[in-house]
């Protein structure tokens, strides 16, 4: 159960019952990302999100901010993507107001201040080096780098050293005030609370936003004619790898098949690449996900493995491309799929933090929600038929990618391999 409304100033709630629980999630979700960026202020959606946390006028410094929820005990982050911004406190339900006013004074209050923007900056450089050093987390952004050339959609969220060093507050007054406005926000409180008060209390707290419209969100195109390749050339004792194809946007009518065959293929330890490449001594880790963005989406697969069997990994996997291109899954195969989904979604949303998350990501991204019965019919309806559809689809030569980190600089052995 899930009740939507909105506020006078265009704000769209979400509020989300959940009697067995003891606990409350405030989640504030904005829809803009680095998708909205340019050249300039690479990196500004997620160095706005770090000033957050950096005072108000009520709250003047970041320990005045973060000793109200540490003192109840709460759980409380936020977190940038493509598309979106989001912000949120999960706290017992007796502190709900607390969580209220918390996120609240942080997105409507936040000074900005110069010495904070200064200091700030530190921060999300040492995060950025993080990111760069830490082959896992760097190599998905080279993948999309590749499907997305010389647009913020292919950009890393975090900027770059440049950016980060030369945006200034006024940069960030502007960015705050095109993008964080009523109708670009939603508010998503799941738990325990009180029904018949909670709508008034999200009124409250957030009636002062913006009203004003904001600036819609830009789109991204494809084009791709044949498989590419990038080398991010490295020194390393195992090679990373996110290799995969073009698929769809978020609310394309073959994006359930499209999630079934990727748990088919690397979903999970039993899956067909699980048992083909980690299972095999090849690799610690693989897993193949779909990511569905508004208006373009794809299918990856990501692993690491030794350098001198990066090869035979990327042969392997295309294979089980091909295979389930050419074979058409089992009922049973595709059955176990279907329940591994559903569990995991039965499982994973007996949070009031994951409730949250589950309704309000729907709506930034499509405008609406569905019930988790609503997503499971939506998943019983899948064939083997229609997953071999999706794999006939997407799995062709002028849609294959491959983006890799080691100590590889020639493309050509490469280009020999990466086709089907």
């Amino acid at each position: 159960m899930y009740r939507k409304s909105k506020l006078k100033n265009g704000i769209r709630t979400i509020t989300v019952p959940m009697k067995l629980t003891k606990t409350v999630t405030v989640l504030v979700m904005i829809g803009t990302g680095s998708k909205n960026e340019n050249r300039k202020n690479r990196g500004i959606s997620h160095f706005l999100e770090h000033m957050f946390f950096n005072g108000t006028q009520k709250r003047p410094t970041t320990l005045d901010i973060s000793k109200e929820l540490d003192g109840v005990g709460g759980s409380y982050n936020a977190f940038t993507g493509k598309e979106y911004t989001g912000f949120w406190a999960k706290v017992d339900n007796k502190h709900c107001d607390l969580a209220l006013d918390v996120i609240s004074d942080m997105l409507l209050n936040s000074r900005f201040a110069a010495k904070d923007i200064e200091s700030e900056r530190g921060t999300v450089i040492e995060e950025l080096n993080m990111f760069l050093d830490n082959p896992i987390m760097k190599i998905p952004f080279l993948f999309e780098e590749i499907l997305y050339p010389n647009c913020s959609m292919g950009w890393d969220i975090s900027g770059t050293k440049e950016t980060i060093n030369s945006v200034k507050r006024k940069d960030f007054i502007n960015y705050y005030k095109k993008y964080y406005t009523g109708d670009n926000i939603i508010v998503a409180v799941a738990g325990n609370f009180d029904e018949k008060l909670i709508k008034n209390k999200i009124n409250k707290y957030f009636r002062s936003i913006n009203k004003a419209k904001s600036f819609r969100q830009l789109k991204t195109f494809e084009k791709q004619i044949k498989p590419k390749i990038l080398l991010n050339y490295k020194k390393t004792d195992q090679t990373h790898l996110c290799m995969g194809v073009r698929g769809y946007k978020a609310e394309h009518k073959n994006k359930y098949a499209l999630n079934l065959l990727s748990v088919i293929l690397g979903g999970n330890m039993s899956s067909r690449l699980y048992m083909s490449i980690v299972e095999k001594g090849l690799a610690y880790y693989i897993y193949t996900l779909p990511e569905n963005y508004k208006d373009v989406g794809y299918l990856a697969t990501q692993t690491g493995v030794n350098n001198k069997k990066c090869l035979e990994a990327i042969k392997i996997i295309l294979n089980e491309y091909k295979r389930i291109k050419e074979e058409k899954v089992s009922d049973k195969e595709l059955k176990r799929a279907k329940d591994y989904l559903k569990g995991k979604t039965v499982i994973s949303l007996e949070s009031s933090d994951s409730m949250a998350s589950f309704t309000a990501n729907q709506e930034i991204s499509t405008g609406k929600i569905l019930t988790m019965a609503e997503k499971f019919d939506k998943i019983d309806a899948v064939t083997a038929d229609s997953v071999q559809i999706v794999a006939k689809d997407i799995f062709i030569d002028n849609k294959l990618n491959l983006a890799l980190i080691g100590p590889f600089k020639n493309k050509r052995i490469f280009n020999k391999i990466l086709k089907f």
